[in-house]
């Protein structure tokens, strides 16, 4: 195989000066050949590739971990934390693995953290860290230092952290608030401040781009499967009985593909970057009237931003945003509750019914991270701090192929990990369900 490889380059602070890796001298560790990583180290963003082809094109990322030599004298480390958006397992843990790694892997004394998001920076008290203060906090949900949407003036934000002193800041939230630290980081770097800017992908959607995945997405998935299950238990209890969950998944179905192919309950799986349709040959109604007939009872999976443009808005609705700005959703899981009793009893007004349905949002989001999400979040919060301390800015931690690597935050905060249902797992799901290609039914109709 032959081709260049283009290796994303990172930002540096060019202001800071050499010194030798504290982590020599750290008794739980025993530097060796191969700990250190070297500027050479990089993790391809792809792995397979066709031989046949005469020349391909690589793309590689430099490898997260320790560096021989930091930039940062630890003493004079003044780090922040700060948590951004909506809940997420894990959010918790990652604080609480930056606290403890900053101060027993650098021995850095001056950390704190940031309440409330992007506005807590210019409008609140900041909070001294230290491992004691976050000894238990990975047993928690949610976030201790409290989150929220909005806020975002880049000045006001710039003008606190140089005002406070930070020199590091550990930005931890979606694909908004990535975008937000892009900004912080070009503002950053217009005023010539030597800041450290790393940014900590969370969202359960998993729909951050280029990394294997989010963290907080194993254990919403876990959590999935229960809503289904408790789904499945009351649609097989009832005469004609459909168990409707409603999964989040603005932009993204991941949540709702992996659940359905956890969870083996499921009739049929919705998600964004699919269309579907009710009424007529192939669409939703006719495959659930012949299931009910089958097994009488089905359970149906929709993500929360599946069949939004179905859904009737007035004008007031279609202008409506959020605090981050983004198109307020709908109810899907309320409205396919409604349509399908108004379905069911048009076309069997004398027969019984139910729909039964389950909204787990909110308990998905608040729970504690899982084993797999904790370990997860240990080592993005250890790759971010390496990567700081080693003088690099701008970046995003995370696993590529299954390797840590340093990202670029603009890449990530431009990338959106979308299902792709030419894939192999959109086909298990459809094996799984049975349901309906429905982009081969929108064909036929039209025909």
């Amino acid at each position: 195989m032959t081709g260049a490889t283009s290796i994303r380059k990172l930002p540096s602070l060019s202001g800071l000066h050499h010194r030798r890796n504290p982590l020599e001298d750290n008794p739980f560790f025993h530097p060796s050949n191969g700990f250190y990583i070297t500027p050479s180290d990089v993790i391809l963003a792809q792995v397979a590739y066709d031989l046949s082809a005469q020349s391909q094109s690589r793309v590689a990322y430099h490898r997260a971990g320790p560096r021989r030599e930091i930039m940062y004298e630890p003493s004079a480390v003044k780090a922040a934390i700060v948590t951004c958006g909506g809940l997420c397992p894990g959010m918790n843990t990652v604080i609480r693995e930056l606290v403890v790694g900053l101060w027993e892997l650098y021995g850095v004394r001056e950390i704190y953290g940031i309440p409330a998001g992007y506005r807590g920076f210019y409008s609140m008290e900041a909070v001294k860290l230290d491992p004691k203060a976050v000894h238990d906090w990975h047993k928690k949900g949610g976030t201790v230092l409290a989150t929220s949407r909005g806020g975002f003036h880049l000045h006001k934000i710039v003008d606190a952290i140089q005002l406070n002193g930070f020199n590091q800041v550990y930005i931890i939230g979606g694909d908004g608030t990535m975008r937000g630290a892009v900004e912080i980081f070009k503002e950053i770097s217009l005023r010539k401040l030597e800041v450290g800017i790393t940014g900590i992908p969370k969202t359960v959607d998993n729909d951050v781009g280029i990394i294997d995945r989010s963290f907080g997405f194993q254990t919403a998935v876990e959590m999935a499967q229960q809503a289904i299950s408790a789904a499945h238990v009351e649609a097989e209890s009832a005469v004609n009985g459909i168990g409707l969950v409603k999964l989040m998944g603005r932009s993204t179905g991941h949540i709702a593909l992996h659940a359905t192919l956890s969870s083996r309950d499921v009739d049929c799986c919705l998600i964004p970057e699919m269309d579907f349709y009710l009424e007529g040959k192939g669409g939703l109604f006719e495959f659930l009237e012949k299931r009910l007939k089958e097994r009488g009872h089905a359970v149906l999976v929709v993500a929360e931003g599946a069949g939004q443009e179905m859904i009737p808005r007035n004008e007031s609705q279609k202008q409506e945003r959020d605090e981050s700005g983004n198109p307020v959703f709908l109810d899907v899981g309320v409205w396919f509750k409604s349509v399908l009793k108004d379905w069911w009893g048009r076309e069997h007004p004398d027969e019984l019914f139910t729909v039964k349905y389950i909204d787990p949002t909110y308990m998905i989001r608040a729970v504690p991270a899982n084993a797999t999400d904790n370990l997860y979040c240990t080592l993005l919060a250890h790759s971010a701090i390496h990567g700081v301390m080693a003088g690099y800015t701008g970046f995003v931690p995370g696993p590529i192929n299954g390797n840590y690597a340093y990202i670029p935050l603009e890449e990530v905060a431009l990338t959106k990990n979308k299902v792709n249902m030419s894939d192999h797992k959109w086909a298990w799901v459809r094996s799984v369900t049975n349901q309906p290609d429905f982009e081969t039914n929108f064909k036929g109709q039209s025909l």
